[in-house]
C-alpha cells in the first residue's frame, strides 16, 4: 500500500485518480484550494488519510501546503496535477506573478522542494508544451503582452523539463511527466474526446505500479506508453537554466 499526495483533488484529473488509488487500497492525501472546496469532498475526504488545504496561487499559502503533507510524513508519491487553463488576463497572485504561472509551474516546484522527498514524482504535462517555446527570462510576463494560451503552453513545457530535469539530479527518485489528453473535464469542456477514466490511468500507474515500465524515470508519458517530449523540454541545458530561474523567482533552491 502506497500512500500519494495529490494536488488539485477536489475534481476532474485529481479526484479521478484519487478516487481510482483509493479503490485499490492506497493512502491518499488530497488537496483543497480552500475550507469551502474541502468541504465539498463529502465522503471521499472521510476516506482519505487527509487534506491539504491552500491556495497555489499563493506561495505562503503553497508553502502552507507542503508543512501539511509533511505533517502527515513521507509521502511515497506525489501527483502534481492542479492547473488553470488559457487565463483571459495576466492576473496578479499574492507575490505579483502570473496567476497561469504561479499555479501551473511556481507552485510545483515549491512543492517539491519543500515536501520531504518522496519516492515518486508525476507532473501533469500537456501536448500542448510542444508550442510552448519562450525566453525564460520573463517566465513570468512581466514584459510581454499577456497571451493566455501561450503562457499555459509555456508552463507545461516548464513542468515537463522540471519532471526531466528531477530525473537527472535526483536519480533515487522516479520522475516523470504526464500528458494526459485533452479530457473531458471542466477544464477541457463537454466536447474532449478523452474520457476521465483515461485520462488519470497514468499518472495513478506511475504513482503506484511495479511494473517494469512504471519503475523507470525521465519519461514523457501518454495513455501509459512512452513518447518523445519537445526537444527543449528534453535538453539538459534548458531544464538546468529552467531550475536555476524557478529558483530565481521564487526564492527557493532545490537540494
Amino acid at each position: 500500500m502506497a500512500r500519494i499526495f495529490i494536488t488539485g483533488s477536489t475534481e476532474g484529473l485529481g479526484r479521478a485518480a484519487a478516487e481510482t488509488l483509493l479503490a485499490q487500497g492506497h493512502e491518499v492525501v488530497l488537496h483543497a484550494r480552500s475550507a469551502a472546496r474541502a468541504a465539498a469532498l463529502g465522503e471521499l475526504a472521510a476516506r482519505a488519510a487527509g487534506v491539504a488545504i491552500g491556495d497555489l496561487q499563493s506561495a505562503d499559502q503553497t508553502q502552507g501546503v507542503a508543512d501539511q503533507v509533511n505533517a502527515l510524513g513521507r509521502m511515497d508519491a506525489v501527483i502534481h496535477n492542479a492547473g488553470v487553463y488559457n487565463q483571459r488576463s495576466r492576473g496578479s497572485t499574492p507575490e505579483g506573478h502570473a496567476t497561469t504561472v504561479a499555479v501551473n509551474i511556481l507552485a510545483p516546484y515549491i512543492l517539491t522542494a519543500r515536501i520531504q522527498r518522496p519516492g515518486r514524482l508525476i507532473y501533469l504535462s500537456s501536448g500542448l508544451h510542444r508550442g510552448g517555446e519562450g525566453p525564460l527570462d520573463d517566465i513570468d510576463w512581466t514584459r510581454r503582452a499577456w497571451d493566455g494560451g501561450r503562457a499555459y503552453a509555456e508552463t507545461k513545457l516548464h513542468v515537463a523539463a522540471l519532471a526531466l530535469g528531477l530525473a537527472r539530479r535526483w536519480p533515487e527518485v522516479l520522475s516523470n511527466a504526464v500528458d494526459p489528453g485533452w479530457v473531458r473535464t471542466r477544464m477541457g469542456g463537454p466536447g474532449a474526446p478523452v474520457d476521465l477514466q483515461t485520462g488519470q490511468q497514468t499518472q495513478s500507474s506511475l504513482a503506484v505500479s511495479d511494473q517494469p515500465a512504471a519503475m523507470t524515470s525521465g519519461g514523457y508519458w501518454r495513455h501509459l506508453r512512452r513518447e518523445a517530449p519537445a526537444a527543449q523540454a528534453a535538453d539538459p541545458a534548458f531544464q538546468d537554466a529552467l531550475i536555476a530561474r524557478l529558483a530565481e523567482v521564487t526564492g527557493i533552491t532545490l537540494d
